[in-house]
């Protein structure tokens, strides 16, 4: 049986875990490939650091690029992250005709396309599954099993992270901060959570299925992000009196004339399947023709998820291999499409504000939003009663589809009025014109 020999860099979380799926069904994989897989070297920052995978048959080096280019390595798997000298790692292991396995999101978001033309020119695989919800698949299913299809919208629950403190939000009732510190207690969230709670790995991640999904070169650059931080425990109150709930989510629609790309808080219908996703789970809802409606579910981080996605990837660029050099499928893409604006973006919006609670306010309001072509699905008003804001009322909109520049400037036109004490918050909603 010809034996293929796997190379890593990094064996933190996701690579010990990779590791561990392979060694532990060893003879059953190698049954399935047609081959041995041998993992045989792993370049580490710390040789004598304990792992928590059996390191034994495996030489340890502290050396990356060796591991990438070495002659006795056939597949580079990078689990390092960042886009420095796991860049330059791949970069090499792919010039020197190795196949390569990342769940690196960062890097295929922000360098994917100089990636897949390398790997096309040298005939390789580079295959992502794990950079994109842990071990749910979905690379696969938009990069070959749905291509017979034209995907309409992408829509996803992406970041376990910001889905758990969400959740928590929602059953308690507590603030933003204080869930945040829980969720760093327990390991959900990192000491700097910015990555995730302002929307940078979400935004990466819908890069990858933007690509896949259009078959279109897009950059996170043109996603459109917004973070959670700004909900509050009103917020979250009143959106479930209205029969919704707070969600970040990943949105790739095609428009026809311009893709839309965007990351934000949202209110999502609580009869959407999205709704009721919580706590570190993941889910990715797909719209296509003409298989319609599917989605996605399950764990989206951790080592045994994610590190499963990376061993499955692994076996197929195996067999792949073992097939005569057979590549998983093209990475090439048709062309740029043009990305809408923040000020184009189309949805439906929620809209809190504080105004005076006096006959002709609502009207007046309502009359601004119709001027500027937004109409309303919903509206709820609450006498405020406490002493410090007696006389005003809490007013919350939930527009019917609209684009931002249309929200903006009825924000802009009821911000100068007397009765307008306060414009709270705004936030996207996702489903109420579906």
């Amino acid at each position: 049986m010809k034996t293929i020999r796997i190379g890593f860099l990094g064996l933190g979380t996701v690579g010990s875990g990779a590791l561990a799926a392979l060694t532990a069904e060893r003879e059953a994989i190698a049954r399935r490939v047609g081959a041995e897989l041998l993992p045989v070297r792993a370049a580490v920052r710390d040789t004598e650091r304990h792992r928590a995978v059996d390191t034994t048959d495996l030489e340890l080096t502290t050396d990356t690029m060796a591991v990438a280019t070495a002659d006795d390595i056939d597949v580079v798997v990078e689990v390092i992250g960042g886009v420095g000298i796991a860049r330059e790692a791949v970069i090499a292991a792919l010039s020197a005709g190795k196949s390569v396995v990342t769940a690196n999101k960062e890097l295929i978001a922000k360098h994917g396309l100089e990636l897949f033309a390398l790997a096309d020119k040298h005939h390789v695989d580079l295959a992502f599954e794990g950079s994109v919800g842990g071990g749910i698949p979905i690379i696969q299913p938009l990069g070959s099993g749905l291509t017979a299809n034209r995907v309409k919208q992408v829509v996803g629950i992406i970041n376990g992270t910001t889905n758990y403190i969400l959740s928590a939000m929602t059953r308690s009732g507590q603030a933003f901060d204080d869930l945040l510190a829980e969720a760093q207690a327990k390991g959900y969230a990192e000491s700097d959570p910015s990555a995730d709670i302002d929307g940078h790995d979400a935004a990466y991640k819908l890069t990858i299925l933007a690509m896949l999904a259009f078959d279109t070169a897009v950059s996170e650059e043109q996603v459109c992000r917004e973070g959670i931080s700004s909900i509050t425990p009103a917020d979250i109150t009143l959106a479930r009196n209205l029969g919704y709930r707070f969600k970040l989510l990943a949105v790739a629609k095609d428009r026809g004339e311009k893709l839309e790309l965007r990351v934000s808080p949202c209110l999502v219908p609580e009869t959407h399947p999205l709704a009721n996703v919580n706590d570190v789970f993941n889910a990715i809802f797909v719209e296509a023709a003409p298989v319609g409606q599917v989605m996605f579910y399950g764990r989206g981080a951790g080592a045994d998820p994610t590190g499963s996605a990376v061993a499955g990837d692994i076996i197929t660029v195996a067999r792949n291999l073992g097939r005569g050099g057979q590549r998983s499928y093209p990475l090439g893409f048709s062309g740029h499409r043009t990305v809408a604006t923040v000020d184009e973006i189309e949805s439906s919006y929620y809209v809190r504000m504080r105004v005076a609670d006096r006959v002709g306010v609502l009207a007046e309001l309502a009359g601004i939003l119709g001027s500027h072509g937004v109409s309303i699905a919903q509206v709820l008003q609450t006498r405020i009663t406490d002493d410090l804001t007696a006389g005003l009322a809490e007013l919350v909109w939930i527009t019917h589809d609209t684009t931002e520049a249309n929200i903006r400037a009825s924000l802009a036109t009821m911000d100068g009025l007397d009765e307008v004490v306060d414009i709270c918050n705004v936030f996207r909603c996702f489903g109420v014109d579906a």
